[in-house]
C-alpha cells in the first residue's frame, strides 16, 4: 500500500452569532493555518492561509476539499474572511507558536492533511486546545467522487465541536422550479449544488414535502386535471395517489410517523384530514368552518399548526393532536400564510401580507409572544422553511424580479441567494438527507 501526503486548507473566516470556543485551524506541513479570533463575547474569527501546489493526485483532491471547506463553512452564515496570522510555527523546532495563535485571539489549534491510500483520498484533521490538548482526532475517506461529501462531513463536525449542534451539512432542500416550462419538483443538497429534478408529470407539480425519515416525498400535482396529492418512496420509485373528488393540497409529514396531513374538501369545507403513506384516508383533523391549509408540525408531532379563515381572513392556529382543541396564534396582520414550526419547538415562522402589498416574512413564539420581522424592503417573500438544525431558513423572494430561493440566519441576517437555474424556483421545503 502506497501513502503519499499532501496538507491542504482553503479558508479565511469569521464566525457569527453565538458564544463559542475559540480555536485555530492550520494545515501541517506547508504552513497553512486557519486561527480564530474572539470579538467581544460573541463572535470568533477563523483566518487560513494557502499553500502552493506541489503536484500530484493528493495537490489536487486538496485543492478540491480546500474549496468545500471553504464554500461550505462560507454558507453557515458564521463566517466571514479575515488575514492570517504570522509566526505560527516555531523557528527552532517548528513546533506550534501559541503566542502567535494567541495574538489573533485564537485558543484552539486544528491542522489537516489529505494522505493517498490505495488509491483513496484519506483526509486527515487534528484539533488541539491551546495547551496541546487534542479535541478532536478523525480521518474522513471514501472514493474519489465522494471528495464533496468528505469535505463536508469535517465541517459538520469542526461546526459542532464550536456550537454544540450538527449543522446543515448533508441535508437536502424540495422546491418547484418552471425551469422546463412546467412547475416540477426538484431536490438540491443544503447549498444550492447537485440539483435533482424528481418530477415529470409536465403539468403543474406545487408543495413538495420530505418524510422525517426521508423516505417519502408528497406533492400536490395537476396532471389529472384537478390537484390531487401523490406519495413516492424515493428509494424504489413506487408512487400512489389520494384521488379524492375536489381539491388535495398542502401535504406535511407528522414527526415521528408515515402519515402526513393535507387538505382535502371531498367532504364538503376544505379541511385537514390525516394520510397514511399508502394514499388511504386515516381520519379528519379538522371541523372549524372556512378553509384550512398549510398545516405544520411540533418538533414531537403532538401539535400542528396551520392556516384557517374560520375568524375571517387568514390566520394561523395551533391545535393539539390528542384532544382537539385549537387556538388562535396570530393577530397581527390582515393575511397570514405557510408556517414552518422551528426543529426547537419554540418559534413558527410565517409570510404575512402588509398593509403596503408586500408579502414579507415573520417568526412568532408558539405561546404568541416575541413577534419579529425578518424580511422587509426587499419584493414578496414566502414560502419560509427551517433547516433541520433550525440555525437557517430557506424561502423565496422576487426582490430580484423573478422568484428565486434564498436562506438566512435564524434571526434574519445574511440573506443571499441559494442557487442559480433558469426559470423562477419557490416552495421551498428544508428536509433531513437520506
Amino acid at each position: 500500500m502506497r501513502s503519499t501526503r499532501n496538507s491542504f486548507a482553503c479558508l479565511c473566516i469569521m464566525l457569527f452569532g453565538m458564544l463559542f470556543v475559540p480555536f485555530t485551524l492550520r494545515a501541517e506541513e506547508v504552513g497553512e493555518y486557519i486561527a480564530i479570533r474572539k470579538e467581544g463575547a460573541s463572535r470568533i474569527a477563523v483566518v487560513l492561509d494557502k499553500t502552493s501546489a506541489d503536484g500530484g493526485k493528493q495537490t489536487e483532491w486538496a485543492r478540491s476539499l480546500d474549496v468545500t471547506i471553504n464554500k461550505g463553512l462560507d454558507f453557515t452564515g458564521l463566517f466571514n474572511l479575515l488575514p492570517a496570522p504570522l509566526n505560527i510555527r516555531n523557528g527552532q523546532n517548528g513546533g506550534l507558536n501559541f503566542a502567535s495563535i494567541a495574538s489573533v485571539g485564537g485558543d484552539i489549534y486544528a491542522g489537516g492533511s489529505v494522505t493517498k491510500r490505495s488509491g483513496r483520498p484519506v483526509l486527515e484533521m487534528h484539533v488541539y486546545d491551546s495547551s496541546g490538548k487534542s479535541l478532536l482526532a478523525r480521518n474522513y475517506t471514501g472514493e474519489e467522487s465522494q471528495l464533496r461529501a468528505i469535505g463536508l462531513r469535517f465541517c459538520a463536525d469542526l461546526v459542532e465541536l464550536l456550537t454544540g449542534k450538527r449543522s446543515v451539512f448533508g441535508t437536502k432542500i424540495v422546491f418547484v422550479s418552471n425551469r422546463t416550462g412546467n412547475k416540477e419538483v426538484y431536490m438540491c443538497d443544503f447549498d444550492g449544488e447537485n440539483v435533482e429534478q424528481l418530477t415529470n408529470s409536465r403539468s403543474i407539480s406545487l408543495t413538495p414535502a420530505v418524510s422525517p425519515d426521508g423516505n417519502y416525498i408528497a406533492w400536490t400535482d395537476y396532471t389529472s386535471g384537478k390537484p390531487d396529492l401523490y406519495i413516492k418512496n424515493i428509494a424504489t420509485g413506487a408512487k400512489v395517489s389520494v384521488n379524492k373528488h375536489g381539491v388535495c393540497i398542502s401535504p406535511a409529514w407528522r414527526p415521528g410517523t408515515n402519515t402526513l396531513v393535507t387538505t382535502l374538501s371531498y367532504q364538503g369545507d376544505q379541511d385537514l384530514y390525516l394520510i397514511r403513506a399508502d394514499g388511504t384516508v386515516d381520519r379528519r383533523l379538522t371541523k372549524g368552518g372556512g378553509i384550512d391549509v398549510s398545516p405544520t408540525f411540533s418538533p414531537d408531532g403532538s401539535k400542528m399548526a396551520f392556516v384557517s379563515t374560520r375568524q375571517g381572513g387568514p390566520q394561523i392556529f395551533i391545535q393539539d393532536m390528542n384532544s382537539g382543541q385549537v387556538r388562535r396564534l396570530t393577530y397581527s396582520g390582515i393575511y397570514n400564510t405557510q408556517p414552518s414550526w422551528s426543529p426547537s419547538g419554540g418559534k413558527i415562522l410565517y409570510s404575512s401580507m402588509q398593509k403596503s402589498g408586500e408579502i414579507n416574512i415573520f417568526s412568532i413564539d408558539v405561546d404568541g409572544s416575541g413577534l419579529l420581522q425578518l424580511t422587509s424592503g426587499s419584493g414578496n417573500n414566502e414560502y419560509p422553511s427551517w433547516s433541520p438544525d433550525g440555525s437557517m431558513i430557506v424561502f423565496s423572494s422576487t426582490r430580484n424580479g423573478r422568484r428565486r430561493l434564498y436562506v438566512m440566519n435564524a434571526d434574519g441576517s445574511n440573506q443571499r441567494p441559494l442557487l442559480n437555474m433558469q426559470g423562477e424556483q419557490q416552495q421551498p421545503s428544508w428536509s433531513v438527507s437520506k
